[in-house]
């Protein structure tokens, strides 16, 4: 099938390089010109793990285009995906739909008849219809579906190739024909399919994230209980996870989540649910935010307190600027909100990361960046573990002990092999557990 993917960002690049990888001809398209140049070359704007191999086959086999023009993708296609992104409004939580709307309007002059709108950005429930009603006043015969996306970032080619659902919310039957056909090798290999109207479409998107975002709240909230207990949060969490009614994923304490997704939606979802009347059934999910929040608060007053009560006068290495392992995306990090607070509270801070390091400078340039762990450590007073890459966990404490100038680690995502490190002569902190000696 002939197709066109509208925003080349995570969601975008990611959907159209995995496509034309299912044997569609796609088209991708962006207003960034600088991106779509990026892109025709082969080189994707975002690090993921088998996006690079991915882009460079399928436009070499011809099967994946760019271009900036909508207009061009409208008459190349009968089917166009929505991909675009749907931040927070800077005047509220609500979400931003400027883009998502943008794009329709400036498809709908230009439409085949026939032609199908496919929405995978992650919008308020009730944006389907509402799109619906606009494209059938102004291109009769033409048609709006939601087929949200479920994707990782670092694992993002893999959950898109191989998913564990597709959601597709349509309003007639010819539209469902339609995405069972393109998704068809899928179905074929027994990917379970979802049919469903639109507005359930847009809501199992925004409730899964809520529920996985509730569930990485709750053992930080039960952390917080454990700190206070003397208890064990990493020990707490393995046991209630071996429980298969919760299960272990996402039972990890710790600094808690960041990113484009969860904070945004979950944000989103309780202001539409206002919106609805029904503000009272998720009235949780204002507390969800908070202790996620929080967490990152706990994390910089318990780096001041093994400082000896100020951050003043002190070097501080910092492992990780990405918000989570496996990628290079900076959007609302936990890891670079925690290095701001130790920087802006007078310590002098280096930081590591083996991705996201231009992102990050992007954002905070008033910190120190290296692309060499024992360079971010050296000196250092303290150092943060912020972001669980896996090159982290395979450090040799002893050696790394060192260069510091006092060997005091605080583990923020209790991700690190405290028994190794502490045999490599380190005082390994936790959120939940810590040595109440402060530094001299």
């Amino acid at each position: 099938m002939r197709l066109t993917v509208i925003g080349t960002g995570y969601v975008g690049t990611v959907h159209a390089a995995c496509m034309a990888d299912l044997g569609h001809d796609v088209l991708g398209i962006d207003v960034d010109a600088d991106r779509i140049a990026t892109l025709s070359a082969g080189r994707p704007p975002v690090h993921e793990a088998g996006l690079s191999d991915l882009l460079a086959r399928n436009i070499s086999a011809g099967r994946l285009r760019f271009t900036t023009s909508l207009a061009a993708g409208a008459r190349f296609a009968d089917v166009h995906f929505v991909c675009v992104g749907t931040p927070q409004r800077p005047d509220g939580k609500e979400a931003d739909l400027r883009y998502v709307d943008a794009v329709v309007d400036g498809l709908v002059p230009h439409l085949r008849p026939g032609a199908l709108i496919v929405g995978k950005s992650t919008v308020p429930v009730g944006t389907a219809a509402r799109l619906g009603r606009r494209v059938a006043a102004a291109a009769p015969g033409c048609e709006v579906a939601w087929n949200p996306e479920f994707l990782r970032e670092g694992s993002a080619v893999h959950d898109t190739l191989h998913p564990e659902r597709l959601v597709v919310g349509t309003f007639s039957r010819r539209a469902d024909a339609v995405l069972r056909e393109l998704y068809g090798p899928m179905l074929r290999a027994g990917v379970p399919y979802f049919g469903t109207d639109p507005a359930t479409a847009e809501l199992v998107k925004v409730a899964a994230n809520s529920f996985l975002a509730t569930k990485i709240s709750f053992i930080n909230a039960m952390s917080e209980v454990c700190e206070a207990a003397g208890a064990d949060a990493a020990l707490l969490a393995r046991a209630i996870g071996a429980d298969s009614r919760i299960g272990p994923l996402f039972l990890e304490p710790g600094l808690g989540f960041g990113g484009s997704c969860f904070p945004k939606d979950i944000r989103a979802f309780a202001a539409r649910a206002e919106e609805l009347g029904a503000g009272d059934s998720v009235v949780f999910l204002h507390e969800v935010d908070r202790i996620n929040t929080r967490q990152r608060r706990r994390t910089v007053e318990l780096a001041r307190r093994l400082l000896g009560g100020s951050f003043a006068g002190h070097r501080v290495g910092v492992l990780g600027a990405a918000f989570k392992p496996g990628s290079d995306d900076v959007r609302d990090s936990p890891a670079l909100e925690v290095a701001a607070a130790v920087r802006a509270g007078g310590a002098s801070v280096r930081v590591h990361d083996p991705e996201a390091l231009d992102n990050a400078r992007a954002v905070l340039p008033e910190v120190t960046y290296t692309l060499d762990v024992p360079k971010a450590c050296e000196d250092a007073d303290l150092v943060l573990h912020l972001t669980p890459w896996p090159h982290y966990a395979r450090l040799d404490p002893a050696a790394l002990a060192y260069v510091v100038r006092r060997p005091l680690l605080l583990d923020a995502r209790g991700a690190l092999d405290a028994e190794a490190w502490r045999a490599g002569g380190w005082t390994v902190n936790t959120l939940d557990r810590y040595e109440t000696e402060a530094a001299s």
